[in-house]
Order: structure tokens, then C-alpha cells, then sequence
């Protein structure tokens, strides 16, 4: 069995904050799991860019599943490693290059994951909450919120960078080489557009309840 997190009670007002619309609690939640995501996608994957893709990909996808998220059925932990395990595997699938074992958490001494709680695995569990129809409507109005925003304000080389990051799929060190920009410029209009767009689904969220 994995070790419990001892942080673990300290994760549900985080999640609340969050929730909340915050300025400080996003930011504090990847300061707080960003690095030893990293770490565990590094093992998996050998590009270094790739796997720091891997890991943005896993707290947008914790985003997308906010709403429906309960942190007393699942740990904050598991679930993050949960949604970062299936994303690595999807990526290797797609590349042709299916895993063999399990992935781990990084806490483990050793064993693979058991059933979360209700019996489903952790990787169907991320499944359904990204395919959930609620949570991928509030996404997409979220992003056309945010786009619409950029427009507004003229940001049209972020706005190019954003089309090669979400449209073409292209990884950070290729858009930075396309658009003449460092990779640190990069990640920060992608970390920019993350922090744009959860603030836009936390407003929308609002406006239904």
C-alpha cells in the first residue's frame, strides 16, 4: 500500500481556496506537487521537454475535473499521480510506445497502485472526468473567454503561441524555435493562458450556481 501523504490534511482547504477563486491557491498547488510530478515523468520520459508537457497537461486536466473532485474520497496526491500516469501513458500509446508495468507512485515501497476508492482505477477515473460533457463544456467556453480577452487586447504573439501549444500540438522548445522566442517565454504564456483560463471557469462556475 502507498504511504499516506502526511500534508494530506492540509490539501482540502487548498482545494477549497481553489475553488474559491483565490489569487494565491493555484499557484500554491503546483509549488506544492509540481516538482515531484516532474520528477516521476522524467523517469517515464526521456524528453525533458516532453515530460514538462506531461505534467502542465496533468494540472489542466485536474482543473477540468475540479468541480466533480472530492478530496475526502481520494487523496489530492493520488489523484494528480492518477491523471499524470494516464497522460503518460496516452503519450507513449501515441508514440507506439505502450508501457509495460504499472506506474508507481513515488511514495510506494514498491507495490503498484490498489483500487481507489468505489473500486475504480485511477486511470479511469482521470478518464472519466476529463470525457465528462459538463466539465469539457465549461472548458471550451473558458477558453473562448480567454482568447477573446487576448484579442481584445492585442496579444496577437502570445495568441500564435497559444494556436501551436493547443491546436497544433507542438511541444515548447518547437514553438519557441518557430516564433523566435526563448522556451522560458513559452512556458509563461502557457502558464499565463492556465492561470486565464482556470480564473474563467471559477467565473463561469459562479454565474450557474
Amino acid at each position: 500500500m502507498a504511504k499516506p501523504d502526511p500534508n494530506e490534511s492540509t490539501h482540502e482547504p487548498l482545494i477549497a481556496a481553489i475553488l474559491a477563486n483565490e489569487p494565491t491557491a493555484w499557484p500554491t498547488l503546483i509549488d506544492r506537487f509540481e516538482g515531484r510530478l516532474i520528477a516521476f515523468t522524467r523517469a517515464r520520459v526521456a524528453d525533458e521537454q516532453l515530460a514538462e508537457d506531461i505534467v502542465q497537461e496533468t494540472f489542466l486536466g485536474f482543473l477540468r475535473g475540479l468541480q466533480n473532485y472530492d478530496p475526502t474520497v481520494t487523496p489530492v496526491e493520488s489523484y494528480l499521480f492518477a491523471i499524470c500516469r494516464y497522460k503518460i501513458t496516452d503519450e507513449l500509446r501515441r508514440r507506439g510506445r505502450i508501457p509495460g508495468a504499472q506506474v508507481r507512485n513515488p511514495d510506494d515501497a514498491g507495490q503498484p497502485w490498489a483500487d481507489l476508492p468505489g473500486g475504480r482505477w485511477a486511470s479511469s477515473i482521470a478518464r472519466s472526468q476529463e470525457r465528462n460533457a459538463r466539465d469539457e463544456q465549461s472548458l471550451r467556453d473558458g477558453m473562448m473567454l480567454v482568447i477573446a480577452q487576448l484579442k481584445r487586447q492585442e496579444e496577437w504573439p502570445k495568441l500564435k503561441c497559444l494556436e501551436l501549444l493547443l491546436v497544433s500540438g507542438l511541444p515548447n522548445r518547437t514553438v519557441a524555435t518557430k516564433l523566435g522566442m526563448t522556451e522560458q517565454q513559452v512556458a509563461n504564456h502557457k502558464g499565463d493562458f492556465s492561470r486565464r483560463l482556470k480564473k474563467a471557469i471559477a467565473t463561469r462556475t459562479r454565474t450557474e450556481t
